[in-house]
């Protein structure tokens, strides 16, 4: 049960949330949050990037790290020179972040994958 402390909080939410709703309905357009980020905008260095060049895999946190190792060979338009240099950024950040790398070489991800090595 919500207390009456917490009903009056909620109530200018649930007021907005209305108006946002029948918004459309009066042939309004909504009001956005705000706009998404682009690329372009992106307040990361290219440094903070496995391929700086493409802006592709942010290595920022291990969950990054992670998320860069899992989708590496997912990574298309890529030399294997960039391949190597990522590959050393993303060990070089997971040593940072303590994220272990089972594969010893970013070659050992294409093994067993969908993805095909150039």
């Amino acid at each position: 049960m919500a207390t009456t402390k917490q009903k009056q909080a909620a109530r200018p939410n649930i007021t907005k949330a209305r108006a946002v709703q029948s918004t459309p309905a009066q042939g309004k357009k909504t009001p956005r949050r705000s706009d998404a980020m682009r690329t372009a905008e992106n307040p990361l260095s290219d440094k903070a990037f496995a391929f700086p060049a493409e802006r592709k895999e942010p290595l920022t946190d291990a969950a990054h790290v992670r998320n860069a190792i899992a989708r590496f060979d997912q990574v298309e338009g890529v030399s294997d020179a960039e391949r190597d240099r990522a590959w050393r950024r993303i060990t070089a950040a997971a040593k940072k972040f303590d994220v272990e790398v089972s594969a010893g070489d970013w070659r050992e991800l294409f093994k067993g994958s969908k993805a095909k090595k150039r």
